[in-house]
């Protein structure tokens, strides 16, 4: 097969392994593709098909980088119209321990910062168009837990939350994140 048979073949975003399908040497073919623009290193393993399938979406790009894994805290809270800032810092959470400031990237101008989450803290999410966001309620819960409160918890619209639901999920979190609900933007919420 020749180059451009093989990055056909690629999806939009694909590991070097993908590559042994096709070539037994995928480190050459590796460099010599990111050489001529034909592909992009994401990051040490995780390439993008640009040449043939074009950028991948951020939020896609950030959860394919580790698996499994949902886009939470701010960022998800900004996407359901929580929040009306955009954050600068996409949080992604994963139950792989390869999480770290050494293993946060940058892509499209966006940091993305990994952050690994116990199997009794890994729900509350949903796939949406190839990757998986948390719904707004536990993306409340996640940023309360890793932030130790809410960074806009002045200018939140919380009127969309399903208080039921908030209160149900709570229950998964320790004692100190369920004494934060209550207190959100001054409102009885839990």
């Amino acid at each position: 097969m020749n180059t451009f048979d093989i990055l056909q073949a690629l999806p939009r975003l694909f590991r070097s392994a993908d590559l042994y399908k096709f070539t037994g040497n995928a480190n050459v073919f590796l460099t010599r593709a990111c050489q001529r623009g034909l592909i992009t290193r994401l990051t040490k393993g995780v390439y993008i098909n640009v040449r043939m399938k074009g950028e991948a979406p951020l939020e896609e790009a950030a959860c394919f980088v580790r698996t499994p894994s949902y886009i939470s805290a701010e960022w998800a809270l900004h996407l359901h119209g929580i929040i009306i800032q955009a954050p600068t810092v996409c949080t992604v959470l994963t139950l792989s321990t390869a999480v770290g400031i050494t293993r946060n990237l940058v892509y499209q101008g966006v940091a993305i910062e990994y952050s690994h989450l116990s199997d009794r803290l890994y729900f509350g999410f949903e796939s949406r168009d190839g990757f998986n966001l948390a719904l707004p309620e536990k993306a409340l819960l996640d940023t309360l837990y890793y932030r130790r409160g809410a960074p806009f918890a002045d200018e939140m619209d919380l009127d969309e939350l399903d208080i039921d639901l908030l209160r149900e999920m709570s229950k998964s979190f320790p004692l100190r994140v369920r004494e934060l609900v209550p207190k959100m933007n001054g409102r009885i919420l839990a």
